[in-house]
């Protein structure tokens, strides 16, 4: 049964009865500095919201000089030119870290960056981080996030990753146990706990803590950070859209199923590869791939070598997966003058604009085998790519739950695979209710997109 991880369902499943369970805690202090300074009172401190649709999705990414000038850094600095970031300047300390899944103690230098705080067009009963960095070897980086609900109450610090493009150094992580008993992180998302009772969070701020060896002139250099915040309703059903595109875009394709069995340490290959696969196609359909030298480690005798280095890049150890939604758009954007972020969109209606503009999305569904005809299996969590409609409206994707590469490209019912997609509650094969995940998807894009690339994002939401 595909899936997009292990776990994910089980996050799910525990989220919908976590209101009230949880006891707050703390994020583990062997990697977090002492807290910087607040944002800054200025007047870009929250000038660049975007909402694809009132009531449901709020995103803000900064990703400007301007942006990066506009927060509070504590040893950090912004750097201008191509591709504005930020990177270490003086570092403010050192700190030890020793990482759960080795053992290995070590001590680093950091510097830090705290965002405007941000409010939502949207008060959220969920909040996704996602970033854009370049991380050498001897560094890494860690991303938290602190928000006020409407009650006027505000969040502890909250760890919503913590990553680096390699493995040598530390091993990419969510953190597990965060929780204020008033919402929780569930791997890569912050999810307010009883929604029902009315609470939200009303804003937040993002903190960026960059890690370098002690001694050296190493650093990240951060291009992107920011999260989507949304509000979508308990929802079983949606609105039908009008079909509007008849177009295909020429999208590589991968089936994850030819790497069953291959890397129990990465998640064993097969249907829990659904998510690194699908990064894989759109990585390589704007003409970015490993190199020769990225591929030496994978066994020559395993076809499609960059899905299985895709899967390694992608894993979270805490998670044991590889379909941590940040984790997967960091990969993507770990390529020359890539951007990737984790969204929700409203409807096929917001694909068909991105198609029509030549960009790709990948989406993440749920669905009974008789939910979606011809795809001849069911899955709690699946990641695939949409490239393209019919004439008929229909949905073209390249579904990594193939066979093989050849069986990729699949036509789904536009009715059915629209359903599946934005509802935000379903029927599992038990009858029992369970989550959807309204929307979700990952967009990737060049640094300098096209002017009708450019508008097709801004219309979902995205600058």
């Amino acid at each position: 049964m595909p899936r997009s991880t292990p776990r994910r369902t089980v996050l799910a499943a525990a989220l919908a009865a976590a209101a009230g369970t949880a006891a707050a805690t703390a994020a583990p202090a062997s990697a977090a500095p002492a807290a910087g300074p607040e944002e800054r009172a200025d007047s870009c401190a929250d000038a660049r919201g975007h909402a694809p649709a009132p009531g449901l999705v709020d995103n803000r990414f900064w990703h400007t000089y301007t942006d990066w000038r506009c927060g509070t850094p504590d040893g950090t600095r912004a750097v201008s030119g191509h591709r504005p970031g930020l990177v270490i300047g003086t570092p403010v300390g050192r700190t030890d870290y020793t990482d759960p899944h080795t053992g290995k103690a070590s001590t680093w230098e950091h510097a830090s960056w705290t965002s405007p705080t941000h409010t939502s067009t949207v008060p959220a009963t969920e909040v996704i981080a996602s970033w854009n960095a370049d991380t050498p070897p001897g560094t890494w980086l860690q991303v938290e996030l602190r928000g006020t609900y409407g009650d006027a109450t505000e969040t502890p610090w909250f760890v919503m990753g913590r990553w680096a493009a390699g493995d040598g150094d530390i091993r990419r992580t969510s953190v597990d146990g965060q929780s204020d008993g008033k919402a929780t992180v569930w791997t890569d998302t912050f999810s307010v706990d009883d929604p029902a009772s009315g609470l939200r969070l009303v804003s937040y701020r993002l903190r960026l803590t960059l890690y370098r060896k002690p001694g050296t002139a190493l650093t990240p250099t951060v291009r992107r950070l920011g999260a989507m915040a949304s509000d979508v309703p308990d929802r079983f059903t949606v609105p039908a859209s009008t079909p509007g595109l008849d177009h295909e875009l020429t999208v590589p394709r991968y089936s994850q199923n030819v790497h069953v069995g291959q890397y129990p340490e990465y998640d064993n290959g097969g249907e829990a590869w659904c998510s690194p696969t699908s990064s894989q196609m759109i990585v390589e359909y704007w003409g970015r791939r490993p190199t020769p030298e990225d591929l030496a480690w994978v066994d020559p005798a395993f076809a499609d070598p960059q899905v299985c280095h895709a899967a390694r890049l992608t894993y979270d150890y805490q998670y044991e997966g590889c379909g941590n939604w940040p984790f997967n758009a960091a990969y993507a954007a770990s390529y020359r003058d890539m951007n990737a972020v984790v969204t929700r969109l409203r409807s096929l209606t917001d694909l068909e604009t991105l198609v029509r503009a030549g960009i790709p999305a990948i989406t993440s569904q749920s669905f009974r085998k008789e939910e979606l005809t011809g795809a001849g299996y069911g899955t709690s969590g699946h990641l695939m790519t949409v490239i393209g409609f019919t004439a008929e409206g229909d949905v073209i994707a390249n579904d990594p739950a193939s066979p093989s590469n050849e069986a990729v490209r699949r036509v789904y019912l536009r009715r059915e695979w629209e359903n599946i997609w934005l509802r935000t509650k379903r029927y599992n094969a038990s009858g029992k209710v369970v989550s959807g995940t309204g929307g979700v998807c990952y967009l990737y894009f060049p640094d300098r997109p096209t002017p009708a690339q450019r508008k097709a994002l801004a219309a979902v939401g995205i600058s």
